[in-house]
């Protein structure tokens, strides 16, 4: 069963994708913040991670970056999930810690989350 840990600060969209992913079969574990979300990445080993990028306490760039500096981190795909538009700085920031997918939250189907979690896991 693959690990996935949710960043999302937003409770209610969390939860949906929460309650989602336990009934697609996937163990889950969840984040409110950047820097919980860094901690529960490096302790807990997720398969997969979804991030928000804006959040309180750490942004999902510096997430990212303090991931792929860690070896433990450095290979764990990323689904970025934001309502941030993806001007060119954005994108180049995002784009230099390869995350799998950047998906816009205001056009967010749960079933093309679980679609993209189970190409980018091989499931």
């Amino acid at each position: 069963m693959a690990k996935i840990l949710i960043v999302e600060d937003e409770t209610p969209l969390r939860a949906a994708l929460v309650d989602t992913l336990l009934n697609e079969g996937f163990e889950v574990l969840e984040a409110k913040d950047g820097e919980e979300g860094l901690t529960a990445a490096l302790s807990q080993k997720p398969d997969m991670i979804l991030l928000d990028l804006l959040m309180p306490k750490m942004s999902g760039i510096k997430v990212m970056e303090k991931l792929r500096a860690d070896p433990l981190g450095k290979k764990v795909p990323i689904v970025v999930l934001t309502n941030q538009i993806p001007d060119d700085k954005v994108m180049a920031d995002v784009i230099k810690y390869e995350p799998a997918y950047y998906l816009v939250k205001a056009t967010l189907n749960l079933n093309e989350v679980v679609a993209k979690i189970r190409a980018t896991l091989g499931r």
